[in-house]
């Protein structure tokens, strides 16, 4: 039998037998080990961090801003969340359309875009825009999405990214204006690849029929996805509502975030847009940022599977404590959907996401769900400091709820990461084109190789 590199499943050519890729992956393994004393002994900032958890400084923006915490004398003090797009401050944003009754996902992305809010009739006209560029291009769905379905959706969104490249008669100009008419282009069409490429997901894998839905001219972004998405095309309009509301939370969050950073750092090089997006894509897809939705609800499935009473807080503190044991759920010693790499005392996205579906909860017989993430997130902060014997504080982010707001509107799992990339496209899209023209110069940061140097040995006088 011959072996693929995960050990679990035969080669295509059968080349390599199993005691083969065994002797190799003995020899990989040591290469693949940096000491950790490395890492303090050159003054290595890990993730790009200082030691106080804060992130370096590599850039300045206009965009948007996440502030948790304040330096005061050289120490970081926590502070409550604020998370402002273009300066203005995501509360009273939302609780602007929200008042007026209106969807706010496209005045969003238009402040991003075009850095100020919208005047009623500029509004108009870009969420005109934004439907007149809903439709993809001809035969789209069918050679892009149909012929090559994927069991991952967040790999079709980057592979059908990079494929609008090819329909694109002028993809490779990094004008102002080519890539602002690129970036409203892909809004406009990711809510619409996203939907349809789950439906050819669930006919290719569950032989489950295929129902591809187009967008509707006069719905806003949050509708239109809900109609593609389900296959009687209804919905009401509060869960409509609601969505809206979770993709106004993600749209933006500071140009330091891994997929942020990601589109900032390609664009610096002077690619195009669609690989710079694609890239951004790409790391939104890891568990360790935006598939952390998934690692919440898998966690939540896990709490009560094993917790006889989650009202029982006895009984439900010592499950959180195996966990951040590592004896229960993933055993990765984390309580997902808690604690933030910049919020401390509360993260604004997740306290307003809370609210607006604390009523939904209930209408729809998911009370019991929602009390048990309210008592997650009261009890785990003290557990937390007890046991790593620390004084941080740590706060509920907004994916110890978004996932619970999806179940409740019905969205299957593989969408909640998906959906996150429709909504923090309009950021990324800002990001790269403040990056392109504003920086002007390549990231590249340094890395201290330890390698030792090493004399040449022929072929033949090797052990």
């Amino acid at each position: 039998m011959s072996y693929n590199l995960n050990g679990n499943a035969p080669f295509e050519n059968e080349k390599m037998a199993e005691h083969e890729f065994e002797s190799l992956l003995s020899a990989a393994r040591p290469t693949y080990s940096i000491p950790k004393e490395a890492f303090v002994s050159y003054r290595v900032k890990r993730g790009l961090r200082e030691a106080d958890g804060t992130g370096v400084t590599a850039g300045v923006t206009r965009i948007g801003n996440a502030h948790g915490y304040v330096i005061n004398e050289g120490e970081k003090t926590p502070a409550e969340g604020v998370l402002e797009y273009r300066g203005y401050n995501i509360c009273d944003i939302v609780n602007g359309f929200t008042k007026d009754g209106r969807f706010g996902f496209e005045e969003c992305a238009y402040l991003l875009l075009f850095g100020h809010l919208p005047t009623e009739d500029e509004l108009y006209g870009f969420t005109d825009l934004l439907a007149d560029c809903r439709q993809l291009p001809p035969r789209f769905t069918e050679d892009i999405l149909l012929k090559a379905p994927s069991r991952s959706i967040m790999n079709k969104l980057q592979t059908a990214v990079l494929a609008l490249y090819s329909y694109d008669d002028n993809p490779d100009d990094t004008s102002l204006d080519n890539m602002l008419r690129q970036s409203i282009e892909l809004l406009a069409r990711l809510p619409v690849i996203a939907a349809q490429s789950y439906a050819v997901y669930r006919n290719a894998f569950f032989n489950k029929s295929l129902n591809l839905h187009n967008p509707r001219h006069t719905l806003s972004t949050a509708e239109n996805f809900l109609r593609i998405l389900r296959s009687d095309k209804s919905y009401t309009e509060e869960e409509a509502h609601l969505l809206d509301l979770c993709l106004v939370l993600h749209a933006e969050h500071g140009g330091g975030n891994c997929s942020t950073f990601a589109s900032r750092v390609l664009s610096s090089s002077g690619t195009d847009t669609y690989s710079a997006i694609s890239a951004s894509i790409g790391a939104l897809k890891g568990p360790r940022h935006g598939g952390a939705n998934l690692k919440v609800q898998e966690m939540f499935d896990c709490i009560k599977g094993n917790v006889k009473d989650t009202k029982n807080e006895d009984e439900l503190t010592s499950f959180l404590y195996q966990i951040l044991k590592g004896e229960a759920n993933d055993r990765s010693g984390l309580i997902y959907g808690m604690g933030h790499a910049i919020y401390t005392v509360s993260d604004p996205r997740a306290v307003m996401l809370k609210n607006a579906a604390r009523s939904l909860a209930y209408e729809k017989g998911y009370g019991d769900d929602f009390e048990l993430l309210e008592s997650i997130e009261r009890i785990t902060p003290g557990l937390f400091r007890a046991f790593k014997g620390t004084d941080r504080e740590i706060c509920a982010n907004v994916d110890m709820y978004s996932g619970l707001v999806y179940r409740m509107l019905g969205i299957p799992v593989e969408m909640y990461t998906p959906l996150f990339t429709v909504a923090r496209s309009a950021g990324w899209c800002a990001h790269r084109m403040e990056e392109y023209i504003t920086a002007k110069k390549i990231i590249r940061p340094g890395y201290k190789c330890i390698a030792k140097g090493q004399k040449y040995t022929p072929i033949l006088d090797r052990n």
